[in-house]
């Protein structure tokens, strides 16, 4: 089923769920570092394995970088797209894979119906490291020190403490976000890390992986506190 959020092409949704009449949800939110040439084509696969195991998704699509993305509306449309979910539906988790895994644990911290999130390789420390903070820049229009507000806002380790259970899967061979994103946030905030060993950035969404097989179990955990 398709969930229209808004007026732009980007503001929508797929919502898949197994026969029945509710189910917990896992919110999908792609990554791309908030680039439009990236799209929820990379979340369909994964949106489909959470159905086979017993859970509805919702694979969301969100103003990105090129199409009329920037900050706050890459945040907005999350905290939108997650507001057009049926009351009636469970639980919602969030489950995000690199950029995704920003905005996932950004949600857990900015709507109150979402009770945890999974962080794939989560971009979750604007600051830590120059090449994060220059992506950082394109989504927020400015430096740091230009745009320090929207750091406080966007910057889930600028929200800490966040009264959620997280869980951050990351490969320590990852070659495009550092492992140490997570391992610094999972010190600072609590948040439960899981590291695999000999695993690159996109094993975590490749189905059939252990490094998937890792971020589908901790969603499904997460979908029954």
């Amino acid at each position: 089923m398709r969930i229209v959020y808004g007026r732009h092409p980007s503001q929508f949704g797929e919502y898949y769920a197994p026969d029945g009449e509710s189910f917990p949800v896992v919110v999908v939110i792609h990554g791309g570092f908030w680039h439009e040439r990236y799209g929820l084509e990379l979340g369909r696969p994964l949106a489909a394995d959470l159905v086979a195991h017993g859970v509805a998704a919702y694979n969301i699509e969100y103003r990105r970088l090129g199409g009329g993305g920037g900050w706050p509306q890459t945040g907005d449309d999350v905290l939108a797209a997650i507001d057009a979910l049926d009351p009636a539906f469970g639980p919602v988790v969030t489950l995000g894979h690199s950029a995704g895994g920003h905005l996932a644990v950004w949600a857990a911290a900015r709507h109150p119906r979402v009770i945890g999130a999974v962080a794939q390789a989560g971009v979750l420390d604007f600051l830590q490291h120059p090449h994060i903070t220059r992506r950082a820049a394109e989504l927020l229009g400015g430096t740091p020190s230009e745009v320090p507000a929207l750091y406080a806002d966007a910057s889930p380790a600028a929200l800490l403490p966040i009264s959620k259970p997280l869980i951050l899967i990351h490969g320590e061979d990852d070659e495009d976000v550092p492992f140490a994103q997570s391992e610094a946030f999972a010190r600072a905030s609590g948040a439960e890390l899981i590291a695999l060993p000999a695993t690159g950035h996109m094993a975590l969404i490749t189905p059939n992986t252990p490094a998937w097989t890792t971020s589908r179990t901790a969603a499904l955990r997460l979908t029954h506190p």
